[in-house]
């Protein structure tokens, strides 16, 4: 029986590299033959599911308050069992908010931002606590980062993280590798248990050259999923629904911790899964932190801002203001489109600005000009909020606490 089960695991991991081969997407690598992620491959093959309008829809109602931006205009576009998390509220039941980040820079691109905007409104919206880890553990084993280096860039990355606006009643950020223990660890020992040396290969690609720490560390993030991981803030409160909005490389991760829930007595995390911030250059997948010229950080200054633009994204319009007057511009390619997609906040703008863009009747710097103001200003407003945050409401953000008021 435990051949059989092993040719099976096998048989799964050699087809899941064969279709690896024209688009990888984990939580370490994303790419495409090509350089254009396949969302619709991508939800087939992980098993998650399309957010449709109907659900944008009742999350309005049940908030009472129009829905971000970034549900609105399908940034966030798959899920798993969101569906029974809106059922569970809609019948009184509250549920928590888990996210994280993986520290390995000091300055975050808009990239990075994107989990953590969507989630403070989420926060807000429907009044939950929430988790955010911050995996400095992670980066040290994949990462050519010393275990100090680690934790210093947690502690500056949680700067950026309170500045998305989070409120501290309802929120406890951690770091792992000063948090990890106690019933946390409990978890991480029974997840670890129900997962086999072949389903982590099938899963997160991993190979016999990998160190052990990276075969060990899927249930660190995984246990933040289940809210016995917290008896600080959720004890007697084990059937507490948890809701996970994340870009879907993260996807993986909560496969296995969903697979393995049932099986040690807790509900399984919902997702609520975003697309990929593309880079200036174009729609490749991911932004690089590894290119500065590829992404807008929050430390970029107006001028940094509007040479990047103007320089380095990427264009669907013609070459010539003649030849873009007759034809229009290509939307599907066209970077500042897509980036105003992300952050223009005003649907009747975005709307009208790509028909007389695609129509020819506005011009590639007029499009570009427009992003240079909506990003500065955004990027203005993030720096004067983070400037705002102090060692003190890190600590504060960070101490081992009750959150007595976390569900008003």
């Amino acid at each position: 029986m435990e051949k059989k089960e092993a040719e099976r695991e096998a048989s799964e991991n050699g087809n899941e590299k064969r279709e690896e081969e024209v688009q990888v997407v984990n939580p370490w690598e994303v790419s495409a033959k090509g350089g254009k992620i396949d969302y619709d491959k991508l939800v087939e093959k992980f098993g998650c599911q399309r957010l449709h309008q109907s659900v944008v829809d009742r999350v309005e109602r049940l908030t009472s308050r129009r829905a971000h931006v970034f549900l609105r205009r399908g940034v966030f576009f798959a899920h798993r069992d969101f569906n029974e998390i809106l059922d569970a509220y809609e019948r009184g039941e509250k549920f928590y908010l888990y996210t994280g980040r993986g520290p390995s820079s000091e300055a975050l691109h808009l990239g990075h931002l994107i989990p953590f905007m969507f989630t403070q409104y989420l926060q807000e919206a429907f009044k939950v606590p929430l988790v955010i880890q911050l995996t400095d553990d992670e980066k040290f084993l994949w990462k050519n980062l010393s275990v100090e280096e680690s934790r210093r860039l947690a502690r500056e990355n949680a700067k950026d993280i309170i500045a998305c606006g989070f409120d501290i009643r309802r929120t406890f950020i951690f770091s792992d590798f000063d948090y990890v223990g106690g019933a946390f660890y409990r978890n991480m020992v029974k997840i670890s248990k129900c997962v086999t040396r072949n389903q982590v290969v099938g899963i997160f690609g991993f190979t016999g050259e990998d160190h052990i720490g990276k075969y060990s560390f899927p249930p660190v993030q995984a246990a933040p999923s289940f809210p016995s991981s917290f008896p600080h803030l959720f004890s007697g409160k084990d059937n507490l629904r948890c809701l996970i909005p994340c870009a879907i490389d993260q996807d993986p991760y909560f496969r296995m911790t969903r697979d393995v829930a049932p099986r040690i007595g807790y509900q399984k995390p919902a997702l609520i899964e975003s697309l990929f911030f593309p880079a200036l250059q174009g729609e490749t997948g991911k932004m690089s932190a590894s290119d500065p010229n590829s992404a807008i950080y929050v430390t970029d200054s107006e001028k940094e801002i509007k040479n990047k633009v103007n320089r380095y994204a990427f264009s669907g319009g013609q070459d010539s203001i003649e030849e873009q007057r007759l034809h229009g511009a290509n939307l599907e390619v066209d970077i500042p489109i897509k980036y105003l997609s992300f952050f223009l906040d005003d649907d009747a703008e975005i709307e009208h600005t790509k028909k007389e863009y695609a129509a020819g009747r506005m011009l590639t710097g007029e499009v570009k000009q427009r992003l240079i103001e909506v990003l500065t200003k955004l990027v203005e407003r993030h720096r004067r909020a983070r400037a705002a945050v102090t060692d003190e409401m890190v600590d504060a953000f960070m101490a081992v606490r009750p959150l007595p008021n976390m569900f008003n």
